[in-house]
């Protein structure tokens, strides 16, 4: 089980209101739909990483952390005894194939 659920970012929430209560710019609404393709990818890859062992494997969400005065986000960290998993989310549309080679 992950260490906190997942909420929407204040930006997201702000574009919804927006968007429920004007027609947002073009640019704007692609902004908005990026965000919710993101937030719904990051759902996803939650209910993906829920069968794991949690005796075996601590996953973190959302972490916000700062270097060098400059913040970073990293979508999800799962930690097992000797590994660390830096996840990074897509949810891009299209078909991808991967090669072994």
């Amino acid at each position: 089980m992950a260490d906190k659920e997942r909420i929407e970012s204040d930006e997201m929430k702000i574009f919804r209101i927006l968007d429920n209560h004007m027609t947002l710019p073009r640019k704007s609404k692609q902004i908005f739909s990026n965000l919710e393709k993101g937030f719904k990818g990051e759902l996803m890859f939650d209910q993906i990483t829920e069968g794991l062992d949690s005796n075996k494997f601590l996953i973190l969400n959302d972490l916000l952390l700062e270097t060098n005065s400059t913040n970073f986000q990293i979508d999800s960290f799962i930690i097992s005894q000797g590994t660390h998993f830096p996840c990074e989310v897509k949810n891009f549309e299209g078909d991808y194939y991967y090669k072994s080679d």
